[in-house]
């Protein structure tokens, strides 16, 4: 079977609004046992509706066979519409105060996320969030909103609020950007990851140094980024 073909297409409304979504279940879901939830953010690029473009980069790996016998999960990457942001914050300036609010997008993501784990044979302690570029920056500001609510992340050349750094200090972090992108700062990375560390916190920090804007390339094909991913549990 083709592997985007395992991923199912589907909608969530709420309040007249949609959010088209793509969702991986494991292989096998046995009876009485629970799966982690990966929440995959795409980038600008991938915007729109045809509930394709998001899988451009990044959520084949997820898909492979040995990822998937491996580490079963349910995995689920919404589309951010046309014109949208995952949080409206420009992407290339050298910092940004998190809105008081999260986006339309996001509002719905959480939404959504709150009925997949009703819904799902979901383990609440290994619910994973990453995201690319402007995926990176709505993984920053989800864990920013809903700290207690994952257990790892994996943002990819973004950026968050610096401020915020203190509410995440306990959600192990792993940052991953390209010395050479001109799109996002590089310093947006590495400052939130120095932000959450001087608050106690546990960031890591990969930099790729002939890498431009691409960083999602060589952190999704890295096994060691989703080993240390799928070990990660709330409370351990």
């Amino acid at each position: 079977m083709p592997w985007k073909e395992l991923l199912e297409k589907k909608n969530f409304e709420k309040g007249g609004a949609s959010l088209p979504y793509r969702l991986m279940r494991p292989e096998k879901v046995e009876g009485g046992k629970k799966y982690p939830l990966v929440i995959f953010l795409h980038g600008a690029g991938e915007r729109g509706n045809d509930n394709e473009a998001q899988l451009v980069h990044g959520v084949k790996e997820f898909a492979k066979p040995g990822a998937r016998e491996k580490y079963p999960c349910f995995l689920v990457a919404p589309q951010c519409p046309t014109g949208k942001q995952w949080v409206q914050v420009p992407w290339n300036a050298d910092k940004h105060d998190m809105p008081p609010v999260p986006s339309a997008p996001a509002s719905l993501l959480t939404g959504l996320m709150d009925e997949l784990e009703k819904s799902l044979p979901v383990d609440l302690d290994r619910v994973y969030i990453t995201g690319l570029s402007m995926g990176g920056y709505g993984t920053w500001d989800l864990l920013s909103r809903q700290p207690e609510r994952f257990a790892a992340a994996v943002p990819v050349c973004g950026g968050g609020d610096e401020k915020k750094a203190p509410v995440m200090k306990k959600v192990p972090i792993w940052a991953f950007h390209g010395a050479l992108d001109v799109a996002v700062p590089v310093a947006r990375s590495r400052n939130m990851v120095d932000a959450v560390n001087r608050a106690g916190g546990n960031a890591r920090y990969t930099e790729y140094p002939q890498v431009a804007h691409d960083s999602w390339n060589p952190c999704y094909a890295d096994a060691e980024m989703m080993d240390w991913m799928f070990r990660q549990a709330r409370g351990r």
